[in-house]
């Protein structure tokens, strides 16, 4: 069976029950709690190592799905392929990992995964039951490395593929939380000026018996506005803001429409296209280096790239491939990718060495994506404190306008 049939066979992996207990810890002091588990007997023992002598135990229902974090899976993978190296079976691997493990979800996923195995199940086919935590590229890569006898090797590689993103991801991240963070600020102290100082000057400038400034009465108002609805507009963006993040994750064109927007600004858009470049480089170069047909590698990369757009890039390049057109001239008509990337690829292409090219590629977007984010970073910290400075600024010359006109008056 190819490594593409691997990935439709059904699984062997049971559905956990919830199960409640009541029973006496080894310092005799009385427990009851809730444990999760295939079946009473696998409750039993999972109580056993907790060291539990269980009193009684019924079964509540369906457990819901067990989760994990990137960051879980990750440590998952490497400690996975730690083991493999060292010459630990797979299904006595993934016991081990499961005992050992801090996080309630992995080590129900780790058990889980175990018994399939154990039941007979290919290593690629039980992960493709979790596809939340593993995607369509994590088991496609795992079921080449089981199917070539490399499975550890495989292992290892993925994990640093996946350490490599989740610190590039982090830099990104990184370089954005400052300017937010300072913006936030502004806005905080913009509106702590409308609500709580701006009304004393306004009782002062009753007192003038004159007209005010264009600036000042536009401040006021704001002021009025704030005070009178400041709750109403809090709420609305509140709202505003859980609704299109709902939109984002239920439904595609909302999601299309973000990332089309993300790609196309001035600023962030080159960054978020070396990022989903790399991405895509660097997952479809590690298949290809696995061994795994071009096609069927181009297939796996529904969720490679963070980008939807990126991702639906795959699809139609391995469409035009089917009709037979060349990988570069493919990339090129999606007209997503950089024009140095689909040169080097059509190099590739005559050379035989594509895999090379494409982590070597991937590697050189990764290196100016974070060159990128370095100039992000260096010029959001002026744009923000000119902004706040604006802001401030501009709330005070408003407010002192009537005084320094009452002061030439007089």
């Amino acid at each position: 069976m190819n490594a593409r049939g691997e990935l439709l066979e059904t699984s062997a992996v049971r559905a956990e029950r919830r199960f409640a207990w009541q029973g006496i810890e080894l310092d005799g002091r009385r427990r009851r709690g809730v444990v999760v588990a295939v079946d009473s007997a696998a409750a039993r023992v999972r109580l056993r190592r907790r060291n539990v002598v269980v009193l009684a135990l019924a079964e509540r229902g369906e457990a819901p799905r067990p989760k994990a974090t990137q960051r879980e899976v990750t440590g998952f993978t490497r400690q996975l392929a730690s083991l493999l190296h060292a010459g630990v079976p797979l299904a006595q691997a993934l016991d081990l990992i499961a005992q050992a493990s801090d996080a309630s979800g992995m080590t129900r996923i780790a058990e889980a995964l175990a018994r399939g195995i154990t039941d007979g199940t290919r290593f690629a086919a039980a992960l493709s039951s979790f596809p939340i935590q593993f995607d369509a590229f994590y088991c496609q890569l795992a079921a080449v490395g089981e199917a070539s006898g490399s499975l550890a090797a495989t292992l290892g590689r993925l994990a640093e593929e996946r350490e490599r993103a989740a610190d590039l991801r982090a830099k990104a991240r990184a370089a954005l939380a400052y300017p937010m963070a300072v913006l936030l600020f502004a806005i905080a102290v913009t509106a702590a000026l409308l609500v709580w100082v701006v009304p004393t000057f306004q009782q002062v400038f009753d007192s003038f018996g004159s007209s005010l400034p264009a600036p000042t009465r536009i401040v006021i108002a704001m002021s009025e506005a704030l005070a009178e609805a400041g709750g109403a507009i809090a709420a609305a963006i509140a709202a505003c803001y859980l609704l299109a993040a709902r939109l984002v994750r239920t439904s595609r064109r909302a999601r299309l429409a973000l990332h089309e927007m993300a790609l196309a600004a001035p600023i962030v858009g080159p960054l978020c296209t070396a990022l989903a470049a790399a991405r895509f480089c660097r997952a479809l170069g590690t298949l290809l280096a696995a061994g795994t047909p071009l096609a069927e590698a181009l297939g796996a990369l529904t969720q490679a790239t963070g980008n939807v757009h990126f991702d639906h890039a795959g699809t139609e390049i391995a469409a035009r491939l089917a009709r037979g057109e060349r990988l570069a001239a493919a990339i090129r008509a999606v007209g997503r990718f950089p024009r140095s990337i689909v040169e080097a690829i059509a190099i590739a292409e005559e050379s035989g060495a594509l895999d090379r090219m494409l982590l070597d590629m991937a590697s050189l977007a990764e290196r100016e994506a974070r060159q990128k984010l370095t100039l992000l970073t260096a010029l959001a910290e002026p744009v923000v404190v000119i902004v706040l400075g604006a802001l401030v600024g501009g709330l005070v010359v408003a407010l002192y306008l009537p005084v320094i006109e009452l002061g030439n008056v007089v």
